[in-house]
């Protein structure tokens, strides 16, 4: 770093460099929006980003569902100035059905419906949104890390990159975890594991399915969810847990259940265009510790920014680059201006956390036990206990209002009532 200025940590200042490791959501929307707000501010930024995968043709995958759900829409068009890429879309989901062991409710979306896209094609889409935006983009790996007292050298198995400040958007890498650990003291977060595979069930079970996610939460130690996402001509099924695998995929695809909606779909042996392969990915459930400090910062996945249990992870991941954008130009690259505006920025999820994390956990123990079964069929009959379930699976609504919609006095009786094989009082019947 020699020869250089010595800038401070106060806002990125006109001629400021910013290195982005990962060009997944969080990461191209981090820098799109530095670029953006530095115009506006009449700052001329510099920004890199570094990216491994390529995802122009399709050669490297993410193993996420894919799905996009609000306020995302006003995100990409407000806060990057990015058209929301509505062409991209394979369905649009407008409910889910959830189902348990024994029963299944139909939660119809009240407001506006989610996306469901292949997201290999949405990270190929924001790269070239970056690129648009005269952002650099590279395609290498960090290997190393070095803080200086006037910026940051990021190394590489290409060439070294300078800059004043880093943002980490690698999602869980472990490799680039590692190399921060090293250079800051910073603990991933906390994840769960997750398998994903898809089929081309045809024509008629696609018409029948249509544009509802089902979701479901299996009595089998292990798993903690699963779903069926329609996407066009094809559907994606993934399940979650602690440690999911193979083998608990496979009890997943031959559960009575499953298969009565696949309504006989053979899943025993691989079919065409890659049916029934298996990609393994993780997502977070706490959040990172030592996620910024002076001259870097963590955004989405890697900083554990997303909801405990259902991870509306794309949202979060936008969001979150958006206000470390924000924070670096406007407060600071010091952790003390990181705290006092990204992290006070981010409250609306840290806040949340601990509420997602005790629905989760009551979630697990209810189907465990048998007990979920009784809370589906009162929501049948129950309005607000139905609010609860439907803000639970889509990710649209905080857990704080989830879990009190589930606690209130009339969730409550109806609940017990349908353990006892009572009516809820008052109630009129659902049809589903």
């Amino acid at each position: 770093m020699a020869g250089r200025a010595g800038p401070s940590l106060g806002p990125l200042s006109d001629g400021g460099r910013v290195i982005v490791l990962g060009g997944g959501p969080a990461g191209t929307s981090c820098a799109i929006a530095i670029k953006r707000l530095a115009t506006e501010m009449g700052r001329d930024v510099g920004v890199t980003v570094l990216e491994t995968k390529e995802f122009v043709g399709e050669r490297h995958f993410n193993a996420c569902v894919g799905v996009l759900s609000p306020p995302l829409d006003s995100i990409m068009v407000n806060d990057l100035g990015v058209p929301f890429p509505r062409r991209l879309s394979r369905a649009i989901i407008q409910g889910y059905v959830l189902h348990t062991e024994r029963e299944m409710i139909c939660l119809d979306d009240p407001g506006e419906p989610s996306v469901a896209l292949r997201r290999v094609q949405l990270d190929a889409y924001m790269l070239d949104a970056a690129r648009r935006r005269d952002i650099q983009i590279r395609h290498a790996r960090a290997t190393d890390l070095e803080f200086h007292d006037d910026g940051v050298v990021v190394y590489t198995d290409a060439d070294p990159v300078e800059g004043d400040v880093v943002v980490g958007a690698f999602g869980l890498d472990e490799g680039t975890a590692a190399i921060f650990h090293r250079s800051t003291g910073y603990q991933p977060p906390v994840s769960l594991s997750s398998i994903v595979t898809k089929i081309h069930p045809g024509a008629d079970l696609m018409a029948r399915i249509g544009s509802q996610l089902h979701v479901f939460l299996p009595p089998t130690r292990g798993i903690e969810f699963g779903a069926i996402t329609p996407k066009g001509n094809h559907l994606t099924l993934n399940i979650a847990g602690s440690d999911v695998d193979a083998q608990l995929m496979g009890e997943f695809l031959r559960w009575p259940v499953l298969r009565q909606v696949l309504d006989g779909v053979v899943l025993d042996r691989p079919g065409q265009d890659g049916d029934l392969r298996f990609y393994k990915g993780r997502f977070p459930r706490s959040l990172a510790q030592k996620g910024f400090g002076d001259r870097y910062v963590t955004i989405g996945d890697a900083a554990g920014l997303v909801r405990a249990f259902k991870g509306k992870g794309v949202t979060s991941a936008m969001q979150t680059g958006v206000r470390a954008a924000h924070a670096l130009l406007e407060s600071g690259l010091s952790a003390s201006a990181l705290a006092h505006h990204y992290e006070a920025a981010n409250q609306d999820i840290i806040r949340d956390l601990p509420y997602g994390q005790f629905m989760r956990w009551t979630t697990i123990w209810l189907a465990r036990t048998g007990l979920l079964n009784a809370v589906v069929r009162a929501a049948a009959e129950s309005p607000r206990l139905r609010r609860a379930l439907y803000g639970a699976a889509s990710g649209h609504a905080p857990y704080r209002q989830v879990l009190g919609d589930s606690l209130a006095p009339a969730s409550m009786v109806a609940i017990l009532s349908a353990m006892a094989g009572r009516s809820v009082p008052g109630s009129q019947p659902k049809t589903l």
